[in-house]
C-alpha cells in the first residue's frame, strides 16, 4: 500500500494506485499537469534534491512506471536511464519480469507477453514497429530489449534487414535506434561489458558473413570491428568474463557443423579459438558461470557448459511434465525453465535448479506463455 504525502493529507485507500493518483489529481487540476509537463527548469520533486527525488521515484513498483513517465520530461528522462537501474539494484527492488514472443495457436501471427515470476501476466507489449520479421536477434541492455535485424518478406520478396528496435520495459514504448552497417540474419549476438555485438549471419545477397559489429548505447553508434576468421552462420553468442564467445552453426571453411568456439577479447581487439563447443543448438542460456545449451541430435539430455574450465557435463531431462523433445529456455529467479515446443493438452514446464541438492534438481512450474514459445528473454528493471 503507497501512501502519498500532500500537506497534511495522506492517500492510503488500498483502491488508490499509484497510476490512478496520478491521474485523477490531473484530471482535477489540468493547469497543473500543464505546468509540470511545460517546467523543464523545475526540481524532479519539489523541495527535494534531485538525488533523494530519484531515490523516492525508484522505490515505487514497476508496474506504474508507464504512467510516471508520462507526468513531465525529467521523470521520463530519469525511467529511461540507467541511473534508475542501478538505484534499484542497490536498494534491492529489482523485478524479474519474462518478456516471452509466443505464437498463436493457429500459428499467424506472434506477440511479446510479460509473466511475472509467479506466471501471471501483467500485459501484452504495443506492437513492434517496421515489418514483420523472423530470425532475428535478441539482447538485454540497461532493462531494455533490442531486436536486431532479421529478414522481412514484403510482397513476396524476402529482404535482410539492418533495423534495430528498442524497448523501454519501464515506458512500455518503441524506438527506432540507430541502424547495424550490415544487414543480416540468423547470427550472433550477445552482452558483453554494456556493448551489444553481432557475429556473422547471412547477408543481403545469402552469403554467409564473417563481418562482427558493436553497438554503444551511449552514442547509438554500431561499429565494424575485428572480423571472425572464417564465415559463420546459424551460430549463438554469449558473453562470460568479459569475453564474446561463438558457438555452433556452420562455417564456409568446415563440413558439417562447427565445433570451434570463436572467443573476443574487446580490451586485445583479438579472436581466438577453442576446440570444446557444441553443434546444431536448438536452445541456451546463460545462468550463473554456466551455459546451459539443447542439442539438436539429442533434446532429452541438457548440455551444461563451464567457461572456466572449458568443461561439459550432460543432464538427462525428465518425462515428467512433458515428453517433448523440443524446448526453448528462459530463466527466472536463478533457475532454467523448459519451455515445451509441442502444446500437448495439460502439459507442466519444466524448471531446472542447478543449485538444488543432488537428485532434486528438477521440478515442474506453472509458469507457462499463452502460446507456443518462440523465444524468451529475462528483464531486471
Amino acid at each position: 500500500m503507497l501512501g502519498i504525502v500532500s500537506g497534511k493529507k495522506r492517500f492510503t485507500e488500498t483502491n488508490m494506485t499509484f497510476s490512478t493518483l496520478i491521474t485523477q489529481n490531473f484530471k482535477r487540476n489540468p493547469r497543473l499537469a500543464s505546468q509540470i509537463i511545460n517546467d523543464i527548469g523545475s526540481p524532479i520533486l519539489p523541495g527535494l534534491p534531485d538525488d533523494v527525488a530519484k531515490y523516492c521515484l525508484a522505490l515505487v513498483p514497476r508496474s506504474h512506471f508507464p504512467t510516471m513517465g508520462s507526468v513531465c520530461k525529467k521523470w521520463r528522462s530519469f525511467l529511461k536511464s540507467k541511473e534508475l537501474i542501478t538505484i534499484r539494484k542497490l536498494a534491492g527492488l529489482l523485478e524479474e519480469w519474462l518478456y516471452v514472443l509466443t505464437m498463436d495457436s493457429d500459428a499467424k501471427e506472434s506477440h511479446w507477453e510479460v509473466l511475472d515470476c509467479l506466471g501471471h501476466k501483467h500485459q501484452l507489449l504495443p506492437p513492434m514497429p517496421g515489418p514483420v520479421k523472423a530470425e532475428f536477434g535478441v539482447v538485454v541492455l540497461y532493462g531494455k530489449l533490442l531486436v536486431m535485424a532479421g529478414y522481412s518478406v514484403i510482397d513476396g520478396t524476402a529482404s535482410a534487414s539492418a533495423d534495430v528496435y528498442e524497448y523501454d520495459s519501464c515506458l512500455n514504448s518503441w524506438r527506432k535506434l540507430a541502424s547495424m552497417n550490415v544487414a543480416r540474419y540468423e547470427f550472433a549476438c550477445a552482452e558483453v561489458n554494456g556493448k551489444v555485438y553481432v557475429v556473422g549471419g547471412y547477408g543481403v545477397d545469402g552469403d554467409s558473413l564473417s563481418s562482427v559489429e558493436m553497438y554503444n548505447p551511449d552514442t547509438d553508434k554500431w561499429i565494424l570491428i575485428e572480423s571472425l576468421r572464417r564465415p559463420r552462420r546459424g551460430c549463438f553468442a554469449y558473453g562470460f568474463g568479459g569475453k564474446l564467445y561463438v558457438m555452433g552453426g556452420r562455417s564456409s571453411f568446415t563440413i558439417g557443423n562447427s565445433k570451434f568456439v570463436d572467443v573476443y577479447n574487446p580490451e586485445g581487439r583479438t579472436w581466438c579459438e577453442i576446440k570444446n563447443g557444441c553443434v546444431m543448438v536448438t536452445a541456451h542460456a546463460m545462468l550463473g558461470k554456466r551455459l546451459f545449451c539443447m542439442e539438436w541430435k539429442n533434446q532429452r539430455k541438457l548440455a551444461i557448459f563451464s567457461p572456466e574450465d572449458n568443461s561439459w557435463k550432460m543432464v538427462p531431462v525428465p518425462l515428467t511434465g512433458s515428453s517433448s523433445i523440443g524446448f526453448r529456455f528462459g530463466i527466472l529467479d536463478g533457475k532454467l525453465l523448459l519451455f515445451s515446443q509441442e502444446m500437448e493438452p495439460g502439459y507442466r514446464t519444466l524448471l531446472y535448479d542447478p543449485d538444488a541438492s543432488p537428485g532434486s534438481e528438477w521440478q515442474t512450474s506453472e509458469i507457462k506463455p499463452s502460446g507456443l514459445c518462440l523465444c524468451c528473454v529475462t528483464i531486471k528493471a
